[in-house]
C-alpha cells in the first residue's frame, strides 16, 4: 500500500514536472516571440525615423539650392550700382538695407524645417520689395492672409514659396510690356490644411517656356528642383502637400495661378 502511494506520488510528480516545464518553454517561446516582435518593431522604426531624416535633410539642401538664386544676386547688385552711378544716394541705401535684411533672414530661416506663416511673409514681402525697387513702376504686389489663419502659431516648410514667386516676377513679369502685378493669398480650409495661391499677370506659364526654349535647362531645373522638393517633404510624412499650376491666359485671362493645399500631419 504504501509503495503504491509512493509509486502515485512518483507520477504525479513526474507530470506536474513535464507540464511545469512545458509550460516554462511555451512561455519563453512566447517571451522570445514578444521580444523578438518588439526589437524588429523598434528597428522598424528606427529605419523609419532614419529614412525621414535624409527626406528632410535632402529637401533642406534642395530648399537652400532654390533659394537666393545667383541671378536674382547679380541683378540686385546691378540695381545698386545703378542707383549709385545715378547719385541716387537715398534709394541705393533704401535697397541695400532691405537686401541686407534679405540675407540675414536667409541665413536665418534656412536652418530650420519650417516657419510660422509671419516668418514666410516676412521673407517672401522683403523679396518682393527688393524686386520691386528693381522693376520700378513696373510691379506691384499684394498679400491677403484669411483672417481664421492664425500667422504666428501656422507652420509652412521654410522658404518655400520664394521661388515661385521668382518665377512669376522673371518668367511672368519681366516679359510684359503692361506693368505687372503679383497677388499672393492665405484661406483656411480646415483645422490641419489651408491654401497658398500665387498669381500673377504676365504672359503666361506656355508662352515663358516657348521664350525660354533655347535655354529651356534653367527654367526646368528651377521647377524641378521646386517639385522634387514637395515630393521629398509629402514622403517626410509630416506634410501633405498638393501643388497645381495654370496658365490663365489659355481661358481668356492673363497670367499663371500656382496653387498649393498645405496639410500638417
Amino acid at each position: 500500500m504504501q509503495t503504491s502511494e509512493n509509486e502515485l506520488t512518483l507520477k504525479l510528480f513526474v507530470v506536474f514536472s513535464c507540464i511545469f516545464i512545458l509550460v516554462a518553454i511555451v512561455f519563453l517561446f512566447l517571451f522570445y516571440r514578444f521580444t523578438q516582435t518588439k526589437n524588429d518593431i523598434l528597428k522598424e522604426k528606427f529605419k523609419e525615423k532614419l529614412e525621414n531624416e535624409v527626406l528632410i535633410n535632402r529637401a533642406e539642401l534642395l530648399a537652400l539650392r532654390s533659394q537666393m538664386n545667383p541671378h536674382f544676386v547679380f541683378n540686385a547688385l546691378n540695381t545698386v550700382l545703378y542707383f549709385i552711378q545715378q547719385n541716387d544716394i537715398e534709394q541705393s541705401e533704401d535697397f541695400l538695407a532691405k537686401f541686407s535684411q534679405l540675407v540675414r533672414n536667409f541665413f536665418e530661416y534656412a536652418r530650420k524645417t519650417d516657419l510660422t506663416i509671419s516668418e514666410e511673409l516676412e521673407f517672401i514681402s522683403h523679396y518682393l520689395e527688393i524686386e520691386k525697387l528693381r522693376f520700378e513702376d513696373k510691379l506691384s504686389y499684394s498679400i491677403e492672409v484669411d483672417p481664421l489663419i492664425e500667422t504666428e502659431t501656422t507652420r509652412i516648410p521654410s522658404m518655400i514659396l520664394q521661388p515661385i514667386v521668382e518665377n512669376a516676377v522673371n518668367h511672368g513679369i519681366f516679359h510684359k510690356k503692361d506693368p505687372g502685378e503679383i497677388g499672393i493669398s492665405f484661406k483656411k480650409n480646415n483645422n490641419n490644411s489651408y491654401f497658398v495661391i500665387i498669381r500673377d499677370n504676365g504672359i503666361g506659364i506656355n508662352q515663358s517656356k516657348k521664350l525660354y526654349k533655347n535655354t529651356h535647362r534653367h527654367l526646368n531645373t528651377h521647377t524641378h528642383i521646386l517639385e522634387e522638393r514637395l515630393r521629398l517633404l509629402r514622403d517626410g510624412r509630416q506634410w501633405k502637400i498638393a501643388y497645381s499650376i495654370e496658365d490663365l491666359t489659355s481661358n481668356g485671362g492673363e497670367g499663371t495661378e500656382v496653387t498649393l493645399k498645405i496639410e500638417t500631419l
